[in-house]
């Protein structure tokens, strides 16, 4: 479990630099490097997401 946490965080931690960089200066380095929306820019984009819901569990058990 201790290894999906730190994929987990990881994917986390790149979903937040890319929504900065969104946020700052108007560019989506995810669909800069795999395409506009494309199959893999989706995925990377579920992925994340499934990351902030896996964190979103575990946060309990860090809080111990």
């Amino acid at each position: 479990m201790k290894t999906l946490n730190v994929i987990a965080l990881v994917l986390i931690i790149v979903g937040g630099l890319n929504w900065g960089l969104v946020g700052l200066f108007n560019f989506d380095l995810v669909a800069a490097i795999f395409g506009d929306m494309s199959t893999l820019s989706r995925v990377v984009y579920s992925l994340v997401g499934i990351s902030a819901v896996v964190a979103a569990f575990s946060l309990p058990k860090f809080s111990k």
